[in-house]
């Protein structure tokens, strides 16, 4: 197994072992939270850390343009290179923390106008949200190494130390709300656990590489040496905005055009499709470096073979996470949570939709990235204008089904019409029709498997779905057989499937004599 192989199943398998226990706690914590903290403080919550994502915006895709730069020194082992890029980023980092505390003060002015019904009352909302401001400026001031240790394809590392606070965090919240069901220490903890995760990280990247010397000074001088660092981020910058508007904001348009209650009620579905999306992120996280690499080495037709193999695999946990929702989702909310934070099957069925398109365009992103294409900026302003528009027109009339209709259809022109184009003729070097010609076997067969989840859905799921027990029962009965067939209908049809199955030569053999 090749050492770029190695370090992407490694990245892999760390990152599955703590999604398992940070899905478990997660649903766990969040039917604690509401019932001991309240359905609007949790809501609160939830808009006040979409604003922090607004304002971490000032990232203007630094990071991503930096990572870009760093494949080629670190597969050479350049530590002189590494070093010189590494104290440009430590430099514009500490630039954008205090960028992102100036712009949260200025935010902060206008809460008495958007919190002043809250029954919390506006010292507690302005104490959450100077503690989320405080956790976000030691992330950019202290934890920018971490880019390095990706890009190194040790994504497994980052997510060892930050999972394994992220999750005693949420335990000693769980504890302390539900015996203590104090609002301020809930907030304190959360904190307390930051400062914590970044001076353990930090001990941990001196052990790794000791080689590693930051100079600001170095850093501000080296923008010069570097001038497509600055080129590449504003280009960047402008798909942040919009990935933001696009995919990040949810929380504080639904508590804008609806209220603040109804951002709880939404954010229990959302939490369990962002746990989806942290499992597909797991993958493409653990194999983004390993991509760029490749990429680095030149070989087309290697590259274009990874390409469908990546695609086969991204369609198959596509299809693990849609046919999932549309099977659970509805009887698990009501299970869990209680029928009256249930929301409308049109607000499912869009969200599920938009999930499709998020989660489909992956590989394309992935391979995007990895040739640093970023200038197609005209595509980033076309879809956050129409979003926009959109959402501006029907979300005051709709409520969320019109904020998931901005998304819906800003972005799918652009996700799955003009991405895979750019990235074809501008990367790949190769016809678009390529691209289609591989792509329609994988739209079809999961088209029809759609059709089919809708009909259990409809015949089996909802009648006889009652209670969590026969939710897991009937669920599994129905789930596991469609996701073996789905399976075996693309491996049979599929070359990208082959390719991945062929990795395993044992199963191979057995699949094609079947």
């Amino acid at each position: 197994m090749s050492e770029r192989v190695h370090r992407s199943v490694m990245n892999i398998k760390v990152g599955m072992f703590f999604y398992v226990l940070s899905l478990f706690l997660a649903f766990f914590s969040r039917k604690v939270f509401l019932n001991c903290l309240g359905a609007e403080f949790i809501g609160l919550t939830g808009m006040l850390m979409n604003i922090m994502s607004f304002l971490s915006v000032a990232e203007l895709g630094i990071g991503t343009s930096i990572v870009y730069f760093l494949y080629k020194p670190l597969q050479e082992n350049n530590h002189e290179k590494i070093n010189e890029i590494m104290s440009m980023l430590a430099f514009l980092y500490r630039c954008i923390g205090g960028i992102i505390g100036i712009g949260g003060l200025v935010v902060s002015l206008f809460f008495p106008w958007w919190f002043r019904n809250l029954s919390t009352g506006l010292p507690l909302v302005y104490f959450a949200f100077y503690s989320f401001l405080a956790t976000a400026m030691v992330g950019y001031i202290f934890n920018y190494r971490q880019l390095l240790v990706s890009a190194n394809q040790r994504q497994y590392v980052v997510n060892a130390y930050f999972q394994s606070i992220a999750i005693i965090q949420s335990v000693a919240q769980i504890i302390l709300a539900y015996y203590y069901r104090n609002l301020w220490l809930w907030v304190v903890v959360g904190l307390v656990f930051t400062i914590i995760g970044c001076i353990v990280f930090n001990y941990r990247i001196r052990k790794e590489y000791p080689w590693l010397r930051i100079s600001l000074r170095e850093g501000k001088a080296n923008l010069k040496k570097y001038p497509e660092v600055l080129r590449k981020t504003r280009q960047i910058f402008v798909q942040r905005i919009k990935d933001f508007i696009l995919y990040r904001s949810d929380e504080i348009l639904v508590g804008t055009f609806v209220s603040v209650v109804q951002v709880a009620f939404y954010g229990n579905y959302t939490i369990i499709t962002s746990k989806l999306n942290f499992l597909v992120n797991i993958l493409s996280d653990g194999m983004n470096a390993g991509i760029g690499n490749l990429v680095a080495e030149g070989d087309d037709e290697h590259t274009m073979k990874v390409f469908w193999e990546l695609t086969a695999i991204r369609f198959l946990i596509v299809g693990m996470v849609v046919f999932g929702l549309l099977l659970f989702i509805q009887p698990f909310i009501t299970c869990w949570f209680g029928a009256q934070y249930r929301l409308s099957d049109l607000i499912v069925y869009l969200l599920i939709f938009n999930i499709f398109i998020m989660l489909s365009r992956g590989v394309v992103e992935m391979y995007i990235s990895a040739h640093g294409l970023f200038s197609d900026v005209w595509a980033a302003w076309t879809e956050l204008a129409v979003n926009l528009t959109v959402t501006l027109c029907l979300a005051p009339f709709y409520g969320i089904v019109g904020i998931l209709l901005g998304k819906i259809v800003s972005v799918f022109f652009i996700a799955m019409f003009w991405k895979p184009y750019f990235l074809f003729s501008r990367g790949l070097h190769k016809s678009v029709m390529v691209y289609w010609r591989g792509m329609l076997p994988y739209y079809t067969i999961f088209a029809v498997f759609i059709a089919i989840t809708l009909l259990l859905r409809y015949t089996v799921m909802e009648p006889k779905a009652t209670s969590m027990l026969s939710m897991i029962g009937y669920g599994l009965l129905i789930y596991i057989p469609l996701l073996l067939i789905y399976f075996l209908t693309y491996f049979y049809t599929t070359k990208g499937m082959r390719y991945f199955i062929a990795r395993k030569p044992a199963l191979y053999n057995k699949l094609i004599r079947f």
